[in-house]
């Protein structure tokens, strides 16, 4: 099977919430948008616009076969901030400089039920949301997302028209997650993406190319690699009879920023699997020449 490669750039026109858990009464963001709710935003447009070309409301059924369409057609890179600089996209990575990441890109939003007749706050519904923050908090600069959106040779899905109408993360009732699609142009196999990572789409799945001593820029099944940085169990609801009623085990993998092992004398491949994660591969290193 082969994939083509497109270049994605969003604007964040409202803040996003991507979700990480919680600490106290504080729900905490992931400072990237993960390949899983990329998948979910695609699946709710694509299910939905489905539904309104056939003037039917879509049923939860729909849902499930667009969502297995969108994982067997399509796969992505996790999607990460960045500001214009130059008239270039400048991605700032959030292991780079965590505490400076968090000054600029990072806020939140307190709020509460309230009892009316003590006219107080209600026990135990003080909470804060963390979000990414449309504008950078120092300087009012628009922010940004980049990635990159693979798609099969057979694709059928018109995942294009729907990123111009996407919605990702948490609190999307309140407005949250308001994506506007400014770029999306194919990428050839000279490309690296992000200016780093070698690609081919020659293969059942992408495979991408990592140098020795480079981040992992996604979530990476920690089987059969040596690397620096932290684990992570990943664990999500999924569909069994009932949307969310599967609590399914993705596996345990090293989170973004994490450092593959420097003392090595090749790099390392990985196809991109479900989700935008990635597995390690062994791959014709031929076809990278």
């Amino acid at each position: 099977m082969a994939w083509n490669c497109y270049e994605v750039v969003f604007r964040l026109r409202t803040p996003a919430h991507i979700g990480r858990g919680s600490v106290g009464n504080v729900q905490r963001t992931r400072p990237y948008i993960t390949g899983r709710v990329l998948w979910g935003a695609l699946t709710m447009r694509l299910t939905r616009d489905l539904a309104g070309q056939q003037r039917k409301v879509a049923k939860a059924q729909a849902y499930r076969d667009i969502g297995e369409q969108v994982h067997q057609q399509l796969t992505y890179t996790y999607f990460y901030s960045a500001t214009m600089n130059g008239g270039s996209y400048q991605v700032a990575w959030p292991w780079e400089n965590p505490s400076r990441f968090r000054y600029r890109f990072l806020s939140s939003y307190n709020s509460t039920a309230l009892s009316y007749p003590q006219q107080s706050a209600a026990t135990g519904m003080l909470h804060e949301v963390e979000f990414l923050a449309p504008h950078t908090i120092d300087t009012g600069e628009p922010v940004f997302f980049v990635g990159y959106i693979f798609a099969s040779g057979g694709c059928t899905l018109p995942w294009q028209a729907a990123c111009q109408r996407l919605q990702v993360g948490g609190e999307r009732g309140y407005g949250w997650g308001d994506l506007a699609l400014i770029r999306c142009q194919p990428a050839d196999g000279d490309t690296r993406l992000f200016e780093q990572v070698r690609f081919d789409g020659r293969n059942e799945r992408p495979v991408l190319q990592i140098e020795a001593g480079q981040p992992l820029l996604a979530h990476t099944l920690a089987n059969n690699i040596i690397a620096n940085g932290e684990l992570e169990p990943l664990v999500g609801r999924e569909w069994r009879h009932h949307p969310g009623q599967q609590v399914a085990h993705s596996g345990v993998c090293f989170v973004p920023g994490s450092t593959l092992d420097r003392n090595s004398t090749a790099p390392a491949y990985f196809s991109v699997e479900r989700f935008g994660i990635w597995k390690p591969h062994t791959t014709d290193t031929n076809r990278y020449v």
